[in-house]
């Protein structure tokens, strides 16, 4: 039984005709990482809505451990799928950023000590201990994003959905915030599925790659299997990343180097290939 599973989803907008998303097939297993992407306007932020109750499909249905959302069971699913937003601003909204994060487990019916307990937690995890007191208005773009993914980790979903995590960050925001996210599978036992365009992080930290484009899923595997796949890359206006397309100039140029897609393994292949393994 999967966590998440999509089966013929298609949903429209009222303001269009056109179907958004396209008869959807799509899986999550436990403590995984997914990436998903695609071009703006691929149809990714209206796929992740539905996995949490916030649309419902025109066509098809979404199940969560194999059960349909319906609106009797709505409260469940989101507590079990957490969602965060491209934009901070619409998920960060009480006084101080203690209170934002102790609003979700609130609702859920828990108990002071026992909120406390998680506000305390998920602030050590993310860094966040000396902006408790703060208004999240007063926070940079990247303070408001870790204060977000903290509301969401405090009501301790199985799953957490996150769109364009990276949107408005530096790179060093980028590669701490990726860090964390990597590590949640192990940590956590949090499945972690999200949208990027940092194509260059992905192979690090995907097990599965689904790529979308005009609301179709049109190639779904491992890094190395999509990036494989230079058409679809094309496609969907992705590049491969920086260290496999450097491997493949070499290769036409003669040199004998194996394939490598994270940095590691393309260490090593530049090691074995200069003679220093």
């Amino acid at each position: 039984m999967h966590l998440i599973e999509t089966r013929s989803l298609c949903h429209a907008y009222s303001t269009s005709t056109e179907d958004v998303l396209k008869n959807i097939h799509f899986v999550a297993d436990e403590r995984q990482r997914i990436a998903v992407l695609g071009p703006n306007g691929a149809g990714k932020s209206t796929l992740f809505r539905h996995f949490n109750g916030i649309l419902f499909p025109k066509s098809g249905e979404v199940l969560i451990r194999g059960e349909p959302i319906t609106k009797a069971n709505l409260s469940e699913v989101r507590r079990f799928v957490g969602l965060v937003f491209q934009n901070p601003d619409d998920q960060v909204f009480s006084p101080t950023v203690e209170q934002d994060i102790a609003f979700g487990p609130y609702n859920l019916g828990l108990d002071a000590d026992c909120v406390a307990e998680r506000v305390d937690r998920v602030c050590e995890m993310l860094g966040l201990e000396g902006l408790r007191s703060r208004a999240p208005h007063h926070l940079s773009g990247g303070e408001k994003k870790r204060v977000a993914i903290a509301g969401v980790l405090a009501m301790e979903p199985q799953v957490m959905v996150l769109d364009e995590p990276t949107a408005g960050l530096d790179p060093q925001g980028v590669k701490e915030l990726f860090g964390f996210l990597n590590d949640l599978p192990n940590s956590c036992g949090v499945t972690v599925i999200y949208s990027t365009h940092q194509v260059e992080l992905v192979p690090e930290m995907a097990d599965l790659v689904y790529v979308m484009e005009r609301g179709e899923i049109t190639g779904a595997g491992t890094p190395e299997e999509i990036f494989l796949q230079e058409d679809l890359l094309a496609r969907a206006h992705l590049e491969l990343p920086a260290l496999p397309r450097l491997i493949r100039s070499l290769q036409k140029h003669g040199v004998a180097i194996d394939p490598a897609y994270t940095y590691h393994d393309a260490e090593q292949s530049f090691l074995k290939a200069f003679g220093k393994l």
